[in-house]
């Protein structure tokens, strides 16, 4: 017979999809005594803190179950209210459809699109591995958690989950802890016909600590899962549970009808009836509030944490502030003083040298004073140039500042949010910006939840040359820009490379997109005001000079040169015109109507040029205006030759300019 606690949950969930007249009962219904036993037993956290330090993180990785999270929420003394579970799935609600971070209290990432939730959470887990082996000292563990996940079959069935878990086991990520909700349904019904493989077997050959076919309905079995996954430190663990979906459900129990339908007013009282649960929609007695409280534990363990810090920070006063600073998110005092100096030394030895390399040169200087950055690549190192003089390799027996993710871009991009979700480290990843595509959906859930992760993307454009058009980017920077929220760089030289990089690590509540070249681009030369309106998006980069400019060249990364020799050659022809570089048109897009204005004067024509497709640069040139793009595929060649063959030529930009004088 099921305990009222695990009731509770399923009535909850059934009432408020029922109200809602959409939603998932099932997988509440079926993962209630997994919930009862891993929060009531197991889970540290304090609802009156939801951002305690040292809580640990909970993940709902099969986030059509919201209903099962809110309810814990709500039960065990979170700010969720009745009213917010009767307001499911309604307009600006706490508890929208899936779980949404920033929305409620308690949530600690968004999740929905199965599999990124599994990897958020081997985040958290790399996160805390990282930290403890920094901050823990003389047996003053003030980094001390789990990451536990609930997850079912539908986010094994997604390539990122295997990304994911084949690198936590290679790391040894042992305080993370899965429950898997084995109940062999998806929404097509029983999955025997197209999800069969061993799960224990393959969870197995990834390194993790395996808890076969554990009754995920027999609360004893689950406790003493859970018990022998704590006890293995070395390892991740994944505990199999085996459920029926839609637990207790008088006529529909283990159907897939109880996947993603309310239940109906005649099953749902049948189902009161069938599990003795004598109360009305959303009524919960209060003896079941009292057994499911975490109010008193959870006060009493942020204390117990604060008294060990309060002796942590006595003993290392130095580090005690660093790592308060860490996990509040906020940057070293004389930030942009600091960044203002290299800047300045940047430009003084004005090299030639390709973006990626300024990125490499940036990440070194940047990193002196943000030890919380944690870098890696997609198996790309020694091209993407993410690694700097003191960044050392995290491994399974220690804790670093790098990580090699193998290629893994999906998996990379994911890990990095559920880092950026845990706090105290600033992570960033690269890869090419061609295979920016398979990590798309994690950059749009870095955006969609407003956190600030790093994305590095390198060979930019059909700059990359002989690798040919499977490698060439020709719509991703534009589409890249299209996210909402998403902020995107595409600097020209070293000094833009440095303020892309600096502002991304001052961004607070978007991502970043930083891309970079291959092939080598020259310094430019600036004064003072354009180098403070870099930070701006866009710029005039050099004035026409006789400053009475005809026209207006805008070009970003490699084709600000490009514009440049252009306008000399139109100089030349007695043309004056004005180059523009707007390494950031999302930035750009966010000043004020002057500035903008002032950049680009509404009377003069204009045109972009950029390596890409064309249409995003319409919004400025206008459809009177002109770019000088690709809307095309690449071919394999040398570089110097693909820009030649498809247009990149002083001679056609200048045929550009004069065609929209006409």
């Amino acid at each position: 017979m099921a305990s009222p606690l695990a009731n509770a949950i399923r009535f909850l969930s059934v009432d408020a999809v029922q109200k809602a007249n959409s939603g998932h009962p099932g997988a509440p219904m079926g993962m209630a005594e997994m919930a009862e036993v891993l929060w009531t037993k197991f889970l540290n956290h304090n609802p009156a803190n939801p951002k305690f330090y040292n809580r640990d993180r909970f993940v709902l990785s099969n986030g059509h179950a919201s209903m099962i999270l809110y309810s814990l929420l709500h039960l065990t003394g979170y700010n969720v209210s009745i009213e917010d579970l009767k307001n499911f799935r309604q307009l600006h609600s706490k508890t929208p459809g899936h779980p949404e971070y920033g929305y409620t209290d308690g949530v600690e990432t968004t999740t929905g699109p199965l599999g990124q939730g599994i990897a958020n959470a081997v985040g958290m887990a790399l996160a805390e591995k990282i930290l403890a082996s920094e901050f823990n000292k003389d047996g003053l563990d003030i980094v001390d958690h789990h990451t536990y996940v609930f997850m079912g079959d539908g986010c094994l069935m997604e390539g990122v989950s295997h990304e994911a878990c084949s690198l936590a086991g290679t790391l040894g990520l042992g305080k993370l802890i899965v429950l898997y909700d084995d109940n062999n349904i998806s929404i097509d019904g029983k999955v025997d016909g197209w999800f069969t493989e061993n799960i224990p077997q393959r969870f197995e050959s990834y390194g993790w600590h395996v808890v076969p076919n554990v009754n995920g309905h027999d609360t004893a079995a689950i406790q003493t899962a859970i018990e022998a996954a704590k006890a293995e430190t070395g390892k991740p663990s994944i505990i199999c549970c085996k459920t029926l979906i839609g637990k207790g459900a008088a006529t529909k129990e283990g159907s897939h009808k109880t996947h993603g339908a309310p239940l109906g007013a005649e099953e749902i009282e049948a189902t009161r009836k069938h599990l003795g649960w004598n109360h009305g929609p959303f009524e919960i007695p209060q003896d079941v509030y009292a057994a499911w409280s975490a109010k008193e534990k959870g006060a009493k363990l942020e204390a117990e944490w604060n008294e060990k810090f309060a002796r942590y920070q006595e003993k290392f006063p130095a580090e005690a502030a660093e790592f308060v600073r860490r996990m509040n998110g906020t940057l070293p005092e004389n930030f942009d003083a600091y960044v203002q100096t290299a800047l300045k030394e940047v430009c003084d030895k004005a090299e030639k040298i390709a973006t990626r390399k300024a990125s490499q040169n940036s990440i070194e200087i940047l990193a002196k004073v943000l030890p919380e950055f944690v870098g890696g690549s997609a198996d790309l190192t020694p091209s993407n140039l993410t690694d700097w003089s003191a960044s050392k390799a995290v491994t399974s027996e220690n804790g670093g500042n790098y990580i090699h993710y193998g290629v893994r871009e999906f998996g990379m991009a994911a890990i990095m949010n559920g880092m950026t979700l845990h706090g105290g480290v600033k992570p960033f990843g690269a890869t090419f910006l061609m295979f920016s595509e398979y990590a798309r959906n994690a950059l749009r859930m870095a955006s969609l939840m407003k956190i600030n992760p790093i994305f590095v993307f390198t060979h930019d454009s059909i700059g990359l040359g002989e690798d040919g058009p499977t490698h060439q980017p020709v719509e991703q920077t534009a589409t890249l820009r299209l996210i909402p929220n998403m902020t995107v760089w595409r600097p020209c030289d070293t000094a833009e490379s440095l303020v892309a990089w600096a502002e991304a690590a001052k961004a607070a509540d978007h991502p970043s997109c930083l891309i970079f070249s291959r092939q080598n681009l020259p310094f430019i030369p600036r004064s003072q005001a354009q180098l403070d309106n870099i930070k701006r998006g866009g710029y005039v980069i050099s004035e026409a000079e006789n400053g009475q400019a005809q026209a207006v060249v805008i070009a970003t990364g490699s084709e600000v040169e490009l514009a440049l020799n252009a306008q000399k050659a139109l100089a030349e022809q007695g043309i004056a015109v004005n180059v523009v570089s707007i390494p950031s048109t999302n930035i750009f897009d966010r000043q004020d109507a002057a500035y903008r204005n002032s950049v680009l004067p509404q009377n003069l024509p204009r045109i972009a040029v950029e390596a890409g497709v064309t249409d995003g640069w319409y919004k400025y040139v206008g459809l009177n205006g002109a770019v000088v793009g690709l809307d095309r595929f690449g071919e394999s060649a040398p570089a110097e030759l693909l820009f030649k063959e498809f247009g990149f030529t002083v001679d056609n930009v200048v045929t550009a300019v004069k065609a929209v004088l006409v």
